[in-house]
Formats: structure tokens, sequence, C-alpha cells
């Protein structure tokens, strides 16, 4: 009788249950789809009085320069920076702001300047029209992260 009984032993099996990583995937899934929306890389600044839409990123961006010593410089769209002063500044982003409404309006400045001279270029950015505008700055390098 004890040689039957070996016999109807259950084989062993020499395969890897995966259940437990597939339930800690999906846990895992779970957790990067809800935090994925929360994560924001850049900072957008809305004006008063305005009710904001989305940026649209399939258009060029017009970009106001505010250098160290607070000199204004614009780019719209695909053209070469120049300088200009407040009046024309205003003149030139109302004008391409009217043509095209939905196109993105960022603010690029410097990091020695004077915070009330980016400050005012928001003003002048208002003062033509422009709904919401979006503040550049540059990712912080691996040597100035420690």
């Amino acid at each position: 009788m004890a040689t039957a009984s070996r016999r109807h032993k259950r084989k062993l099996k020499a395969e890897i249950n995966v259940v437990p990583y597939i339930d800690v995937m999906l846990v895992l899934l779970i957790i990067f789809m809800v935090t994925a929306p929360l994560l924001n890389l850049g900072v957008d600044i809305q004006l008063p009085q305005s009710a904001a839409k989305a940026i649209q990123n399939d258009k060029e961006p017009v970009v106001v320069s505010v250098d160290q010593d607070g000199q204004l410089f614009l780019t719209l769209g695909a053209s070469q920076r120049e300088a200009l002063d407040a009046d024309a500044l205003v003149a030139k982003v109302s004008a391409f702001v009217r043509q095209n409404p939905q196109v993105p309006v960022l603010v690029a400045g410097d990091q020695r300047a004077d915070y009330g001279k980016i400050y005012q270029a928001m003003v002048l950015l208002q003062s033509a029209g422009v709904p919401k505008v979006g503040l550049m700055s540059q990712p912080v390098q691996a040597e100035q992260a420690r």
C-alpha cells in the first residue's frame, strides 16, 4: 500500500505565480493615472478681469523678454527678436492678438531683472488686450540642484 500512495502524489509545478505581480502593476497604474494630471511643469499667471482660455500649443507663442536692465524685446511667432519701447510693444502685441486671439503670450524675464520691470511688462500686455500670460523659466541644472 505504501507504493500505491506514492504513485498518486501530485507532481510539483515549476511555474511562477504572476497574479500578485499583476495586482501590484494595476495598483501602480492607477496611482500614476491619478497623479499625472497633477504634475504641472510651468507656472501660468492669469491677469485680472480675464476669462482665460487654455494655451494652444499648436501656434508659435508671442514672447516678451525683459533683460537685466529692464529693456523690452518682442518675438512674434517665428520672427526675429526686436527691441521696443512700451508704446510700440502695446501697439504690436494688440494688433497681433486681435488677428490671432488663441495665440499664447509668454513673458521671459532675466532672473537678475527687477521684479517691478517684469510686472510692468505684464501690465502692458494686459493693456494690449492679452487675456492670459505665462511665465517662462528654465529647468534647474544638476549641479545647482544639490
